[in-house]
C-alpha cells in the first residue's frame, strides 16, 4: 500500500507544498499565493489540490510536517495578543532598561524596540529569590491574584511570568502558574521556566513576553489546521518545523511557539545543506530568495551552524542590539535583501530603492494582475526576459504584462531612464545589496567567501543566483531541483530535535559533580519525551552535551560540546580540554587566565527520520519521465554584457540528465523557479541532480 508525506512552508508571498511518496520515491509540488487573512485557507487549499491532481487516498498520508513565518510577522507587525507581565517587585522596566547600551552610539535620533507588553500592562508582586535559589520573600499569592484580575480587566488575553532567579529555583513561578491556571482558565500564561529558563532577566523577559505575544495565534492557528487536516481524513499527526533546523509535536509548538519564529528559514538551510552534500564540498552558503526576503546561511562540514539566541523585529536590518532579543537555538541566518516582492522607488534625492516594502502575495507584483499597482524586482525580471508570463509556476497563474509597463511608466519618468535601463538597476541593484549583504556576514565568522559554492533556492533564488555568486567571487553555482520548493522538501528531510538549557553558573573548581549530571540526566529524559510525541523512537535519539563556559571576569560565553557521561570528579580534565580546544578554534589563542566557569548547560536530542535521506536523491534524481526536447525555443533576455536583448535559449529542466554540458547564458526552467545562468560561464548537470554552473575559469 503507498503511503505519502506533505511538507508545507507558508512564505510571504506563496505557500509551497511537496507531496513523496514513501515507497516510490516519487514527488508532486505545488505553490499557493498565501492567504494572509487567515494562511489556514492556502494550507487547505494546496492539499487539495495536491491530493486531487495526483489521485491520493487521504487515509494514506501518514507524514505532515509544517513550517511558517506566521508568528515572526505577527511579532514584526505588532499583531499579536494583548499581553501583561507580572514580574518581582522592583523589577517592572526591565524590558525598557535593558542593557543600557546604545547600538548607534552617536544616532541622536536612535530608536529602540518599543516593548511588546507596555508599561501599563506590566505588574508587580512581592516575591524574591536569591540567586542561589534560597527564598528571600516569599510569594504573596493574593497580590498575584490581584494583579492577574487586573490584567484581564485590561484586557490582557495572554500572561508572561518571570520572577527573578527563577532559573535558580522554579518554585514560585510554578506555584504561581498553577494559581493563575485555576482561577483563569482561558488566559493563556507563559512562564520563563518554560521558555527560557537560563540566566540574564532582559533577555529571559523579553523571551518569554515574545512567547506570550504569540501564543494565543499559536494555539488558535494550530488547532484550526490541525482540525482542518483531520476534517479532510488525513490521520497524520502535524509536526512543527522548529527554528533549529529540528521537528517536535503540536503540543510542544502550542507550548513554546517562540520557538518557531525562524522556521520557514531554518527548513530552507537544511534542504541547501543536504542538497549540496554531493557537489560542495565541505562550504556552502545556502541562499534562499522568496517573494518576500532572502536570506543566507553558513554551512561548513554539511551542517548549518547553530546559534543559540537572536534578535527580532530589528529596527536597522543588519545592526546588532537592534532588535528583541530571544534566547532560543535557531540556524544562524542573516537576512540579505529583498525579494521578488520588493518594490522599487526613488528616495528623497532621487536615488533608485528597492525594498523594504514588499507586494507580498496580496496585492502581489503588478504582473499577477491582482491590485499591484507599483513595481517589484519580479516585475524587473519579467522585462528583463528571465521569467516567462506562460510558464510562470509553472503555468499556473496568468501573468499581466500590461500592469507591468503601467506599474513601471511613473518610475521611468521620475528616474529619467528608459523601461530596460531602469529593470536592469531593480535587478542589480537587489543583487548588489544582497552580496554586501552576505560579505559581511560571512566576514563576521571569519570566513572568505571564495572557499563556498552558492547552492541557490527560493522562487526568486535561482533567478539572482548567479549575478549574486559573480559579485562574491565565487566559483560555483549549485543549482537543485524544485528549488522553489526546497524549504518544503526540507520539512520532510527535516529530524526530530529538542533543545533543553538550564543555568549552573560555577567556577570550575566549585562543580557538584553528581548534581551536574543530574540535572544533564533529567534534561535529557526531558527531551527524549518530546521526540516520542512526533512518533519517533526516542531510544534512536543522538544526544549531545554542550556547555556556555567562559573565562571568569568575562561578559560571553562559547558554546563547548562536552564529552559523553556520566560526569564524575575525574571528569574536570576533560572539560578543561573541551574549552580549551574550542577557545582556541574561535580565537587562535587562550589568555593566560586559568579561572573558567560553566554558565549553562544544554542538551541536544536529535532523531533521524527513516528514509529522509531518498528524499532528496528523489528530488534531485532523473527518475521522471523526460520531457521530448532539451531545448524549449529562445527567448529574448537581456545581460549586461551585451547591453541588449538576444535571444537566449530555454531549456527543460526535467529533460536534463546527468552528464548533460551546455555553455551560457541559458535560461532553464521547471515547474517552481527558473534558473538565469549568465553569458561567458558553462554549466552541466551533476549525478546528483544538481546542476553546476561554473563561473570562472
Amino acid at each position: 500500500m503507498q503511503r505519502y508525506s506533505l511538507g508545507i512552508d507558508i512564505g510571504g508571498t506563496f505557500t509551497d507544498i511537496v507531496v513523496y511518496n514513501t515507497v516510490t520515491g516519487a514527488q508532486s509540488s505545488h505553490k499557493e499565493l498565501t492567504t494572509h487573512d487567515d494562511p489556514s485557507k492556502a494550507v487547505m487549499t494546496a492539499i487539495e489540490r495536491v491530493i486531487s491532481s495526483n489521485a491520493i487516498p487521504a487515509e494514506t498520508i501518514t507524514r505532515v510536517v509544517h513550517a511558517t513565518t506566521l508568528f515572526t510577522n505577527a511579532l514584526i507587525e505588532r499583531k499579536g495578543a494583548v499581553t501583561g507581565l507580572i514580574t518581582t517587585e522592583g523589577f517592572r522596566d526591565t524590558l525598557e532598561i535593558g542593557r543600557e547600551r546604545k547600538y548607534e552610539l552617536y544616532d541622536i535620533h536612535i530608536r529602540k524596540p518599543e516593548p511588546l507588553v507596555p508599561r501599563d500592562l506590566r505588574l508587580e508582586v512581592p516575591e524574591r529569590m536569591l540567586v542561589d535559589g534560597r527564598v528571600r520573600t516569599p510569594l504573596d499569592m493574593n497580590a498575584l491574584l490581584a494583579a492577574t484580575e487586573q490584567l484581564v480587566k485590561s484586557g490582557a488575553t495572554s500572561l508572561a511570568l518571570v520572577f527573578l532567579h527563577s532559573y535558580a529555583n522554579p518554585r514560585h513561578e510554578a506555584d504561581a502558574q498553577a494559581a493563575i491556571a485555576k482561577r483563569f482558565p482561558h488566559l493563556h500564561v507563559s512562564a520563563s521556566i518554560d521558555v527560557a529558563p537560563e540566566i540574564r532577566e532582559f533577555e529571559r523577559t523579553s523571551t518569554t513576553c515574545a512567547n506570550a505575544y504569540i501564543k494565543p495565534l499559536a494555539e488558535s492557528y494550530l488547532s484550526t489546521l490541525a482540525r482542518e487536516i483531520a476534517a479532510r481524513g488525513i490521520p497524520a499527526p502535524l509536526l512543527m518545523m522548529l527554528s533549529n533546523g529540528g521537528l517536535a509535536g503540536i503540543a510542544e509548538a502550542k507550548r513554546s511557539p517562540v520557538q518557531l519564529l525562524e522556521s520557514g528559514p531554518a527548513a530552507g538551510a537544511l534542504a541547501a545543506a543536504t542538497l549540496g552534500a554531493d557537489d560542495g564540498g565541505k562550504h556552502v552558503l545556502a541562499f534562499d530568495m522568496g517573494g518576500t526576503t532572502a536570506k543566507l546561511s553558513v554551512v561548513d562540514d554539511g551542517q548549518p551552524k547553530i546559534a543559540y539566541a537572536f534578535e527580532a523585529a530589528r529596527q536597522k536590518r543588519f545592526v546588532e542590539g537592534s532588535g528583541l532579543p530571544i534566547r532560543i537555538s535557531t540556524i544562524e541566518l542573516i537576512e540579505i535583501g529583498a525579494g521578488g516582492g520588493s518594490i522599487a522607488h526613488l528616495d528623497e534625492v532621487g536615488l533608485l530603492k528597492v525594498g523594504p516594502q514588499s507586494a507580498g502575495s496580496e496585492p502581489g507584483p503588478a504582473a499577477y494582475g491582482l491590485g499591484g499597482t507599483k513595481p517589484t524586482v519580479t516585475d524587473a525580471d519579467f522585462l528583463l526576459g528571465y521569467l516567462s508570463p506562460d510558464f510562470f509556476a509553472g503555468g499556473t497563474m496568468t501573468i499581466d504584462m500590461a500592469a507591468v509597463a503601467a506599474a513601471f511608466k511613473p518610475l521611468v519618468t521620475a528616474a529619467n531612464l528608459d523601461v530596460t535601463a531602469l529593470a536592469w538597476g531593480i535587478h542589480d541593484l537587489v543583487n548588489e545589496n544582497m552580496a554586501n549583504a552576505a560579505r559581511v556576514h560571512i566576514a563576521e565568522h571569519g570566513k572568505d567567501p571564495r572557499g563556498y559554492a552558492l547552492l541557490s533556492t527560493g522562487g526568486a533564488g535561482p533567478v539572482h543566483a548567479c549575478h549574486v555568486a559573480k559579485k562574491l567571487g565565487l566559483k560555483y553555482l549549485i543549482a537543485p531541483r524544485s528549488a522553489g520548493v526546497a524549504s518544503a522538501l526540507g520539512l520532510l528531510v527535516a529530524p526530530a530535535r529538542v533543545d533543553r538549557v538550564a543555568t549552573v553558573a560555577r567556577e570550575f573548581d566549585q562543580i557538584v559533580w553528581d548534581d551536574l549530571e543530574a540535572t544533564f540526566v533529567r534534561l535529557e529524559r526531558d527531551t527524549r519525551a518530546v521526540i516520542a510525541e512526533t512518533g519517533l523512537d526516542p531510544k534512536t535519539a543522538a544526544i549531545a552535551r554542550l556547555a556556555d563556559v567562559r573565562y571568569v571576569g568575562q561578559a560571553s560565553e562559547l558554546v563547548v560540546p562536552l564529552p559523553s557521561g556520566p560526569y564524575t570528579p575525574t571528569s574536570r580534565a576533560a572539560f578543561d580540554a573541551a574549552f580549551a580546544a574550542s577557545y582556541r578554534a574561535s580565537f587562535t589563542r587562550t589568555p593566560p587566565s586559568k579561572q573558567v566557569e560553566i554558565i549553562n548547560i544544554r542538551v541536544t536530542a536529535s532523531a533521524i527520520v527513516p528514509g529522509a535521506a531518498r528524499v532528496m536523491t528523489a528530488a534531485n534524481g532523473s527518475d521522471r519521465q523526460s520531457a521530448p526536447a532539451k531545448i524549449k525555443g529562445t527567448r529574448p533576455a537581456y545581460f549586461p554584457e551585451w547591453r541588449e536583448y538576444r535571444p537566449t535559449q530555454v531549456y527543460d529542466r526535467d529533460a536534463l540528465v546527468a552528464g548533460d554540458a551546455f555553455k551560457g547564458p541559458a535560461i532553464i526552467e521547471e515547474q517552481s523557479s527558473t534558473l538565469i545562468v549568465t553569458p561567458g560561464t558553462s554549466f552541466a548537470v551533476a549525478a546528483s541532480g544538481n546542476i553546476i554552473v561554473t563561473l570562472v575559469g
